[in-house]
């Protein structure tokens, strides 16, 4: 007579795993769809959640509801990216940005369908546009930088993200409808650089060049946030500075670079 096979119970340390492995998927973000994903009752999805909330490996949206990997993991995720540290090797660029333009200069980075503001540095110019600050979020494609990052994404994974940021712009960016997203967006991979004017904020503007990785993938981006006119009476200075910081920072990991 064969034995039942008894199945091992799941630690706590797993099912924790596994809330987090649920989240990077784009699609499962609301509670009931994390404990379907992790085959685990609602109210233990909870529980865990909430403890990720509190040591910042899991945001909670208090309007829509819905949950993101926080800063914490991407904080992980950078360490373990061949020792890279984003925001020291790019405060440079910042620095040299801002007192070249005068303007704000920000870095952000992906995470999930959002991208997160990790520094910024401003420039001597008296109207400054400093709509962001160190930690906030927005979809991917809200704002220039985050635009660049769409931009440097594979066509597929934009193509599953894109549900989740044109509901997001119905919601809170009257100014910028998914068809003029679409547009910037394909204007962005043939130019190699995001523009994006009066859609976040009247009047204000940006211009941003995406960081890729080792891998290729884009692991951040650098932006600048100007006045509209000012960003575009010197587009070709801002990309062209914007391309070489961007380059610059490339370098620090490349093989020969490393040696």
């Amino acid at each position: 007579m064969m034995a039942a096979v008894v199945e091992s119970p799941v630690s706590a340390t797993q099912k924790t795993c596994r809330v987090l492995a649920s989240l990077a998927d784009p699609r499962v973000s609301r509670l009931t769809d994390i404990a379907a994903a992790t085959h685990l009752d609602v109210s233990t999805a909870l529980r865990i959640l909430k403890e990720l909330e509190g040591e910042g490996f899991v945001e909670r949206d208090p309007e829509s509801k819905r949950y993101v990997l926080g800063t914490q993991v991407y904080a992980v995720h950078r360490a373990m990216i061949s020792g890279i540290d984003l925001v020291a090797l790019a405060r440079p660029s910042l620095i040299r940005l801002a007192r070249r333009f005068g303007d704000t200069v920000i870095l952000s980075a992906p995470t999930g369908w959002e991208s997160v503001c990790l520094d910024q540095c401003f420039g001597d110019y008296p109207i400054r546009a400093n709509y962001l600050d160190v930690g906030s979020r927005r979809p991917l494609g809200v704002g220039a930088g985050s635009l660049a990052l769409l931009a440097a994404l594979p066509v597929a994974e934009v193509r599953t993200i894109r549900p989740l940021v044109d509901e997001r712009l119905a919601e809170r960016y009257p100014r910028y409808p998914a068809s003029l997203m679409t547009a910037r967006l394909n204007a962005a991979r043939r130019a190699g650089y995001a523009v994006l004017l009066d859609v976040v904020v009247e009047k204000m503007g940006g211009i941003g060049a995406a960081i890729l990785g080792p891998s290729g993938a884009p692991l951040g981006a650098l932006s600048i946030a100007a006045l509209n006119e000012r960003i575009e009476s010197r587009e070709p200075a801002l990309a062209e500075a914007l391309q070489g910081e961007v380059q610059a920072i490339s370098h620090a990991w490349l093989p020969e670079q490393r040696a």
